[in-house]
This record gives structure tokens, C-alpha cells and sequence, in this order.
């Protein structure tokens, strides 16, 4: 990795731990990102990886919660769950001129399914 990979990863990360501090991380402009938030509490966060290639960087963020709301049509189970988030950020000099980020609905709603 360059080193200005390594400062566009550390600029991401950054902003990240900001967002989480804010208790933003969650907002994306999915349509049920409101609803994740309400049905998901006890939130905390990792980021387990990291991907980086010129002003580009992608990080994988775990977000371990408790399902005490409805979502998605799913009762509240009361269990722990992992909810897979990506952030996308574009990185020029420094200042982070693009961020998006989405939710893996694929890997979290089959958590909620009873057992």
C-alpha cells in the first residue's frame, strides 16, 4: 500500500469514529436505514476491512447490536445480531470529496428468522 493509500485509509477511518461519535454512522439513504436504527439498540462498531486503491477507499464495518424493535416485517428476537455495513469514500488530498455507504440486508435479515 502507498503511503497515500495509507493516509486516505486513515482519513476514512477518521471519519468513521466521527460518525459513530455523533450516532450517524447509520444514516444512508437506503429507506429503512431510519428503521434499522429504531429496531437495533446497544449498537458497537468494527471495522474489520479495508480496501484501498488510489483516492479510493471501501471499508467493511460490523455493527453488533440487539434486535429489540420490529424490521422488516421481523418481530424483535431480543438476540444479538451483526449487521454488515459499507462505507465507499473518494479521497483527494486529504479531504473526502465522496462518501456513500449501504447495508448487507442479505447477511442480516436471515439472523431474524426464528429458530
Amino acid at each position: 500500500m502507498s503511503s497515500i493509500e495509507q493516509k486516505n485509509t486513515e482519513t476514512a477511518a477518521a471519519l468513521i469514529g466521527e460518525l459513530i461519535r455523533k450516532g450517524v454512522l447509520e444514516r444512508t439513504d437506503q429507506f429503512f436505514a431510519g428503521q434499522l436504527c429504531e429496531a437495533f439498540t446497544e449498537r458497537s462498531y468494527d471495522i474489520e476491512e479495508t480496501l484501498e486503491q488510489g483516492d479510493k477507499v471501501v471499508a467493511r464495518v460490523v455493527i453488533t447490536a440487539a434486535h429489540s424493535g420490529m424490521f422488516a416485517g421481523a418481530a424483535p428476537t431480543g438476540r444479538r445480531v451483526k449487521i454488515t455495513q459499507f462505507h465507499e469514500f473518494r479521497i483527494v488530498s486529504g479531504n473526502i470529496e465522496e462518501h456513500r455507504g449501504w447495508f448487507d440486508t442479505g447477511t442480516l435479515l436471515p439472523q431474524l428468522q426464528a429458530k
